[in-house]
């Protein structure tokens, strides 16, 4: 009952005729349900993926058109073949490339972006297709006398009368109930003389097998749009599954196993006239809700759906395109996740700003655009903070045996014979230099110098050549200064590279230990040696200074 409008609206939006969205819904959801490992997931058109294969191919053919249409359908199979190629290749991890905020930022400008998208069926407006969002924000407020205020009023009504039963009833079929009413209202009265837009001609019968027509140039143009859909449409998809595996703690989700089933779902559907799908969320929590234990319910899902594209296709005829709209505009209002930006400016404004300039960057320029900027401005700033990794002097709690930051507990002690420095990362060349000019800084600003250095390491969870080189030249200053250099906490990695390299043996094995407390004892029982012995040689001068 939700599945059915909602692909109608959503073939639409993606700029296919509404026929190959009710397509997307048999193969697709068939095979998911034999090869995925949710037994909720509803597969099927959703808002997101429509925009982005709408903005992509767009960029080749015209919306609407027969080659619109094949690419489209071809967008799909290429889609699947690369999820398939990854699942085999056990790449599932790869979608952590994308960060938090860089999806929650891109959907949110996605869902303005399918809001304007919007404004031609929900005002009754002629609106020409522009590049920018702006432009077509612009264009329908200097064109508002034009507006159809029947069409307008169908769709108002229908996303007031839609959220109301929502908050009554989440299971309610409310779009289905509206389409319905609109629809007996549009034939009813005539609306179509009256400037109403419908579907019209909806052809009826199950997809044909048909091979997706294809060539070189056609994969190379299709090739952004495919990895776009393949990684956000996993993204959300396996997002949806791992929520439902969860809540009821009866499947485990395999996630290579999930891009072999979306994968597989893809390729088999686009040889039945099947655009790209994805798993959808409001569909797939309304399916829990309703009891759905197993696959099974996905079957019956298709069955309906076959049913509908058998005997009532010539219902379809005069459905309003405004309450497909007010489906869509009810469906993507919840993915302008405001309360994500509030929480992260609080917790993090990294990533605050991360998610800020995604969204401003696909408003501006475009889905494809916006998220390949903020995946690489997630990489500029990860590789900017591990440039400049955490570096901490740690200090002794007075009457314990705990070592913490100087600059949390600056009561604490702070020793004249030794100083500790703990390092919180890899050291490799990227953080490296960093590193030896934060410890030079440390000790040159020590008066008197300190006699050890104790470097805790237990977070260097690894080293490379450079940062070898960087420790090397490290205990050559501190040999010149007279300064010992002791090693805490060194991880088996770590340790084993050291040996390796014959750093351990120029260090000299006595000068790695377990804890800070026995390296300080170390330092102390040497420190006071030391003295013991330099009284020693002071006292036998004297002694022979008064024999002579």
């Amino acid at each position: 009952m939700v599945l059915i409008p909602q692909a109608i609206a959503y073939a639409l939006l993606m700029g296919v005729p509404p026929i190959y969205g009710l397509y997307a819904c048999l193969i697709p959801l068939l095979l998911y349900a034999f090869f995925g490992t949710s037994r909720q997931l509803s597969i099927g058109p959703v808002a997101v993926t429509a925009i982005l294969v709408m903005s992509g191919v767009s960029e080749i053919a015209t919306p609407f058109t027969d080659k619109f249409t094949e690419l489209a359908i071809l967008a799909g199979l290429l889609i699947g073949v690369v999820q398939i190629i990854m699942g085999a290749l056990r790449m599932g991890f790869l979608v952590n490339l994308i960060s938090q905020p860089v999806i929650s930022g891109f959907i949110s400008a996605a869902a303005i972006i399918i809001i304007v998208s919007q404004l031609k069926g929900g005002l009754g407006i002629v609106i020409p297709d522009f590049k920018h969002t702006h432009q077509t924000v612009w264009y329908a407020i200097t064109h508002i006398a034009e507006v159809n205020w029947i069409t307008l009023s169908i769709c108002v009504c229908s996303i007031l009368i839609i959220n109301v039963l929502k908050k009554w009833k989440r299971s309610f079929p409310g779009a289905l109930m509206m389409l319905v009413v609109t629809t007996l209202i549009t034939y009813i009265f005539d609306l179509k003389s009256k400037g109403v837009a419908i579907i019209e001609d909806v052809p009826s019968g199950l997809p044909s097998f048909s091979i997706p027509v294809m060539d070189y140039e056609t994969i190379v143009a299709l090739i952004p749009t495919v990895l776009t859909v393949t990684f956000i449409g996993y993204v959300g998809s396996i997002g949806i599954a791992k929520s439902m595996e969860m809540k009821n703690r009866d499947h485990v989700i395999r996630p290579n196993q999930e891009l072999f089933a979306l994968g597989i779902s893809k390729i088999i559907g686009a040889f039945f006239l099947a655009v790209p799908s994805s798993g959808s969320y409001s569909r797939t929590a309304i399916n829990d809700e309703a009891g759905a234990k197993t696959v099974i319910s996905s079957v019956v899902a298709v069955v309906m759906v076959i049913c509908s594209l058998l005997f009532l296709t010539s219902f379809f005829y005069y459905i309003p395109k405004s309450v497909l709209a007010a489906i869509i505009l009810v469906s993507v209002l919840g993915l302008i996740n405001y309360r994500e930006a509030k929480y992260l400016f609080k917790l993090r404004r990294r990533d605050f700003v991360v998610m800020l300039i995604t969204f401003f960057g696909t408003l501006i320029f475009g889905v494809e655009n916006g998220i390949f900027i903020g995946v690489i401005l997630s990489f500029v700033f990860l590789q900017y903070y591990s440039a400049r990794p955490h570096i901490a002097e740690l200090v002794n709690i007075p009457g314990t045996e705990y070592f913490r930051n100087i600059n949390r507990f600056p009561q604490a002690t702070q020793s004249t014979e030794y100083l500790i420095i703990r390092f919180d990362n890899q050291l490799y060349f990227g953080n490296s230099s960093y590193f030896k000019d934060t410890i030079i800084k440390y000790v040159s600003e020590r008066k008197p110098l300190p006699k050890f250095l104790i470097l805790e390491n237990t977070n260097m969870h690894d080293i490379d050549s450079t940062g070898l080189h960087v420790l090397e030249d490290i205990k050559q200053y501190l040999d010149d200064l007279g300064i010992r250099l002791l090693l805490v906490g060194t991880i088996g990695p770590v340790r084993d590279f050291l040996k390796r390299s014959g750093f351990t043996d120029a260090l000299g094995v006595n000068h790695y230990f377990l804890t800070i407390t026995d390296a300080v004892d170390y330092a102390e029982n040497k420190t006071v040696h030391k003295e013991m012995h330099e009284a020693a040689i002071q006292f036998n001068k004297n002694r022979r200074s008064f024999l002579d």
